[in-house]
C-alpha cells in the first residue's frame, strides 16, 4: 500500500510533539473505553456470571480484539492507505472510487463509502453521551446520595461543551495532550497496583482463555463480543486523524504508550473483580483508593469531554468533506482559527448533535442503557473499511489476490462476528445509531442524485458556448467592468448570463465563466489552482480547483490569476449566481418523496455567496424554477 507521508504534518515538527498532539486528540474515544467496557461485560444486557474463568475469558477477548482490530488491522495495515496523507472512510472512498470509475463496481463503492460516513453521525452522538455520563457516574459510586444529580450534571457539561464549539478549541486544545497523558499514566498506575496484588491475571493475555470461553459457554461467549467491542470503539479515529499528525507519531503513541496503559488498566480491573466481587458495580472506579475517588471523577470527566470534543470535531470534518464531494448541500462553515485550517465550526451540525446527545442522556439515563445502543454502527463501519481497504489493496496498491484475500478475509470474518453479535442490541437501543445512519444515508444519496438530475435538466435547457460566442459578436451592447458567472458546466452558457442578457440587454467588457471543481484529494496545490482559457470576444473560461479539505475561498483563488496574465479587480467585478427553485414532478428520476426532500434541502442550503466567501456587495442572484 501507499507509503506517502502526510502533507499536513510538517517535517520540522519533532515526533514527540506530534505524538503528544495525537494522544490528546486521536485516542480520546478508545482511551475512555475502560470507564465502561469491563463493567458492561458483567452487568450489561448480556452479562456473564462473575467467575475466574469468565474474567480471564473476557480479558483475553479484549486483548486479542484490540490486537487484531486496532493494532494490526488499522495501525499496521489500513493506515498505509492514505489520500495525500489523509485517512478516514471518505478519503478511502475517494481513493477506491478513482480506481473503479466507469466500472460496474463504482456504484457499490459509492454506497459503501457513503453508508460508512452516514454511520459515523450515529457514533458521534453516542460517544459524548456514554463517555461523559459514565465518568460522572463516579459520583454515585462515591456516594449514592448523588445519584439523582448524575444526569442533570452530565447534561450541564454537554451543553457547555456544545456552546463552546463556536469559539474554537485552539486555546483549550493545548491542554488536551497533557491531560490525556495524565489520564493514560493514571490508567496504567491503577492497573499496575491491582495486578501486583493478583499477578496471575497476566495469564489472561493468552488466547487459550478466549478459546476456552467459547468452547465452554458457546452462545453466551459469542454475545459477549457485543460488550467487548466497546474496548475497540474509536479505532477508526486513528485512521481518520492521520492527516493531522502523521502515520508514525500515531503508531508510536499507540504501541509505546496508549496500548500498554489501556491493557494494564483492563487487567487491573480483572484483578480487582477477582479480589473484590463487590467491584462489579463499577470496576473502573473500584481501582481508585477512597481518597482519590473524587479526583478520579474529575480527571475522568475531563478525559470524556476531550474524547467528545474529538468526535464533534470529526463530525465537522466529515461534513465539510461531504459538502465538497457533493454529498450534502452547502452549509455555513465558520473557521475558528486563523492558523489551523482544520479547526472549523458548523452551527447546524453542532446543534443537531447537541439535541440528540442530550436526548440520549435523558432518555436512556445510564451508561449501561446507552451501551446497549453502542457497537452496532461501529462494527458496520469497521466492516465497510475492511471491504474498501481490500479493494484499495487489489486495485491501487496492486497486492496479489492471495495476499489480499488471506489478510482481509481474516479481518472480514472477525468483523462479521462482531456485527452479528451486536445485532441482538437492536431492540435494546442499537436501532438508534442505525436509524441515524439510515437517515443520513438517505440525505446524502438524495442530494447527490438530485444534483445530478438538476444538472442534467439545466444542461438540456442551455446552449453550447461556441454557438453563443458567434452570436454575441453582432449587436449586443457592452458595458464596462467584469462579470463573473458561476456555473457547474464548462462548455455551456450559464443560465445567469442568459437571464442577465434577456432582462438587461447588455454584456460586460470582460465575462468570466467560473467553474469550481472539488478534486478527490484532500488539498490542491495553489500553483495549479486556476485553469484559464481565453475564448475570445471578451470571454474567459476559468476553472478553480480545491481539494475536499480545502477552504473554498473563490476571491482569494481569483487573485492568483495575475500570475497567468489575467489580473482581476474584484472591486470592479460583479458575481452573477443562479439560484434554482426546485419543483418536484412525476418525471422519471427519483420518487416524489425524495424529490420533495431534495427541494427542501436545496431551499435550506447556504447560498453560494456565503459558501464561496464572495463579497456580498458584488453579488447578483438570478432565480430560476427547475422541474425535476
Amino acid at each position: 500500500m501507499s507509503h506517502a507521508q502526510p502533507s499536513s504534518s510538517s517535517g520540522n515538527d519533532p515526533v514527540l510533539r506530534l505524538m503528544l498532539g495525537a494522544i490528546g486528540v486521536v485516542f480520546g474515544d478508545i482511551g475512555t473505553s475502560p470507564l465502561y467496557a469491563m463493567k458492561e461485560s458483567f452487568l450489561g444486557a448480556h452479562a456473564v456470571e462473575l467467575t475466574q474463568a469468565h474474567v480471564y475469558g473476557v480479558l483475553s477477548l479484549v486483548f486479542w480484539s484490540v490486537t487484531v482490530l486496532v493494532s494490526i488491522k488499522y495501525v499496521m495495515v489500513i493506515m498505509r492507505a492514505d489520500n495525500k496523507g489523509e485517512g478516514g472512510s471518505l478519503a478511502l472512498l475517494a481513493l477506491v472510487s478513482s480506481a473503479v470509475q466507469g466500472t460496474r463496481m463504482s456504484f457499490l463503492v459509492l454506497v459503501l463509502g457513503v453508508f460508512a460516513a452516514a454511520l459515523f453521525y450515529g457514533d458521534s452522538m453516542i460517544t459524548p453521551a456514554i463517555s461523559v455520563l459514565s465518568a460522572v457516574e463516579g459520583l454515585a459510586f462515591y456516594t449514592p446520595r448523588l445519584d439523582a444529580y448524575v444526569v442533570p450534571l452530565t447534561v450541564l457539561i454537554l451543553v457547555g461543551l456544545f456552546v463552546l464549539q463556536s469559539r474554537g478549541t485552539g486555546g483549550v486544545g493545548k491542554l488536551f495532550g497533557p491531560i490525556m497523558v495524565l489520564w493514560f499514566v493514571t490508567l496504567a498506575g491503577l492497573g499496575i497496583v491491582a495486578i501486583a496484588r493478583h499477578p496471575t491475571i497476566l495469564f489472561a493475555l493468552s488466547p487459550t482463555y478466549a478459546i476456552a470461553f467459547f468452547i465452554t459457554d458457546g452462545v453466551v461467549a459469542f454475545l459477549t463480543l457485543g460488550t467487548v467491542v466497546l474496548a475497540v470503539t474509536g479505532a477508526e479515529a486513528l485512521y481518520a486523524d492521520m492527516g493531522h499528525f502523521g502515520r508514525e507519531p500515531i503508531r508510536r503513541a499507540w504501541f509505546f504508550f496508549v496500548l500498554p496503559a489501556l491493557m494494564l488498566n483492563y487487567l487491573g480491573q480483572g484483578a480487582e473483580l477477582l479480589d473484590n466481587p463487590e467491584a462489579i458495580k463499577n470496576p473502573f472506579y473500584s481501582l481508585a483508593p477512597d481518597w482519590a475517588l473524587l479526583p478520579m471523577v474529575l480527571l475522568s470527566t475531563m478525559a470524556a469531554v476531550i474524547a467528545s470534543q474529538a468526535v464533534i470535531s470529526g463530525a465537522f470534518s466529515v461534513t465539510q468533506q461531504a459538502i465538497q464531494l457533493g454529498l450534502l448541500p452547502r452549509m455555513k462553515i465558520a473557521h475558528t482559527s486563523s492558523s489551523e485550517i482544520g479547526q472549523i465550526y458548523i452551527p447546524f451540525i453542532n446543534w443537531t448533535l447537541a439535541a440528540f446527545v442530550i436526548g440520549l442522556v435523558v432518555g436512556f439515563g445510564s451508561s449501561t442503557s446507552i451501551a446497549a445502543a453502542y457497537g452496532v454502527a461501529v462494527t458496520c463501519t469497521m466492516m465497510i473499511d475492511t471491504l474498501l481497504a481490500y479493494l484499495y489493496a487489489r486495485l491501487v496498491a496492486k497486492w496479489t489476490l492471495a495476499a489480499s484475500m488471506s489478510l482481509f478475509g481474516l479481518f472480514l470474518v472477525i468483523d462479521l462476528a462482531y456485527v452479528v453479535a451486536n445485532l441482538v442490541k437492536i431492540p435494546d437501543g442499537g436501532w438508534f445509531p442505525l436509524g441515524i445512519g439510515l437517515a443520513f444515508f438517505i440525505l446524502l444519496t438524495t442530494w447527490k442524485r438530485g444534483r445530478q438530475l438538476l444538472f442534467e435538466r439545466l444542461r438540456s435547457d442551455t446552449i453550447p458556448m461556441d454557438v453563443f460566442l458567434r452570436s454575441s459578436k453582432k449587436s449586443v451592447h457592452r458595458v464596462g467592468g467584469t462579470a463573473i458567472y458561476m456555473t457547474g458546466s464548462v462548455d455551456t452558457v450559464p443560465h445567469a448570463l442568459l437571464h442577465n442578457l434577456k432582462h438587461n440587454k447588455v454584456l460586460h467588457e470582460r465575462n468570466i465563466m467560473l467553474t469550481v471543481v472539488t478534486a478527490d484529494v484532500p488539498t490542491w496545490p495553489e500553483a495549479d489552482r486556476l485553469e484559464i482559457r481565453e475564448l475570445g470576444s471578451g470571454f474567459w473560461r476559468v476553472v478553480v480547483r480545491f481539494g475536499f479539505m480545502d477552504i473554498a475561498d473563490v476571491p482569494s483563488a481569483l487573485k492568483l490569476g495575475a500570475r497567468q496574465g489575467m489580473p482581476i479587480d474584484l472591486f470592479d467585478a460583479s458575481f452573477f449566481l443562479s439560484r434554482e427553485a426546485i419543483r418536484p414532478s412525476i418525471r422519471p428520476g427519483m420518487p416524489l418523496w425524495r424529490e420533495t426532500l431534495f427541494a427542501w434541502m436545496s431551499r435550506n442550503a447556504t447560498s453560494a455567496m456565503d459558501f464561496f466567501q464572495l463579497p456580498p456587495d458584488r453579488v447578483v442572484e438570478v432565480g430560476t424554477t427547475v422541474e425535476i
